[in-house]
């Protein structure tokens, strides 16, 4: 058999070895039945599904019917950026506060794409600013500093 689609089939194998490795972990904890679940019923079930989702995908990539779509060359700067900004944020949460954090984040991460504008990054950060604090300061009440050190009373 050919593969047709090899990004779709690349996809497909990653989805079935991320699936299964949360699923053999899973396996390690307490897994209980579906009307008591123990701590491993949940991840183990997700990870079973990620992983038929994966064979589903890579069945599809070797039909008849999939499109022939080669994989692309690997693009370092854009992992590179990606990462990096992932990394800055971790870095700069604890003295330059949360806001500042995501704002680069969002600034460097977004840098990687083709279709980069720095007025819909900035949009975009604002947004994620407004959500996330919602989401995890006002929402899970978990607390961040918010503002750079050199801000704070």
């Amino acid at each position: 058999m050919k593969i047709r689609n090899q990004r779709d089939f690349g996809a497909g194998v990653m989805y079935m070895l991320i699936g299964l490795f949360f699923a053999g972990v899973a396996t390690k904890y307490q897994y209980g039945t579906a009307a008591k679940m123990g701590p491993g019923y949940f991840p183990f079930w997700l990870g079973m599904l990620m992983a038929a989702m994966g064979l589903l995908v890579l069945v599809r990539s070797l039909g008849a019917k999939a499109t022939i779509e080669a994989i692309p060359k690997f693009n370092f700067k854009v992992i590179g950026l990606i990462t990096g900004s992932i990394i800055l944020y971790g870095l700069l949460l604890p003295k330059m506060g949360f806001i500042v954090a995501v704002l680069v984040l969002v600034m460097i991460a977004s840098s990687a794409s083709k279709e980069f504008s720095w007025k819909v990054a900035l949009i975009n950060a604002v947004v994620l600013i407004a959500f996330t604090y919602s989401v995890f300061v006002i929402g899970l009440k978990l607390q961040f500093p918010l503002l750079p050190f050199f801000l704070q009373q």
